[in-house]
């Protein structure tokens, strides 16, 4: 059972997104609140489908989900810091659940320095910066992606000194890979899709 055939408002293949549309718990309760399901008979085969369907989207997400986690954990301070920075009118990249997480994730971290290592420096560097301490995203790492509203005049920069910027259109429905900090913005607003 496709996605599209689900009827789940906003979900677009979030999945390289940094935003959370749909809880497991929302998608799987509106899974088996299905109109399908209830009308079909006892024994029937579309129950088994659905149910193995269900478990699929369970695996999927509880994966996706792991795969934010890692994120977090790995870029702490530097989430944190972009939440402390955004507007008011700007969504939250992170789910309230997730921004506990990473608050606790970061005052564990901070508290288990001190207790195992910082205590027993000299004065003067038992303080650390985790902001400097902890590598920040790598935003020129190369990503797929699929266009959903065409784009054009997206400037693509230079891969070495010798070439220069140059600008390109992205069509609706065609597939490129490119660097994530170029088509930021696109994901952010929903005009394309990561894959």
């Amino acid at each position: 059972m496709a996605e599209e055939e689900l009827n789940l408002p906003g979900q677009d293949s979030d999945a390289g997104s940094e935003e959370v549309v749909l809880t497991p718990a929302e998608l799987i309760e509106r899974l088996e609140q299905e109109e399908n399901l209830r009308r079909a008979k006892k024994g029937d085969l579309k129950i088994s489908i659905h149910r193995m369907e269900m478990e699929r989207i369970r695996y999927v997400l509880s994966s996706y989900l792991r795969c934010r986690l890692m994120k977090i954990e790995k870029f702490f301070p530097h989430i944190l810091e972009k939440e402390k920075t955004r507007h008011e009118e700007e969504p939250s990249i992170l789910s309230p659940g997730e921004f506990v997480f990473a608050k606790e994730y970061m005052a564990n971290t901070e508290t288990y320095l001190k207790n195992v290592a910082l205590k027993h420096m000299p004065p003067n560097l038992q303080k650390v910066d985790l902001l400097r301490a902890v590598p920040k995203p790598d935003l020129d790492s190369y990503v797929f992606l699929r266009v959903k509203e065409r784009q054009e005049n997206i400037l693509v920069e230079p891969e070495t000194d010798e070439q220069r910027d140059y600008v390109i259109d992205l069509e609706e429905g065609s597939q490129h890979l490119i660097r994530y900090k170029t088509i930021a913005p696109l994901v952010a607003s929903g005009a394309v899709q990561l894959i």
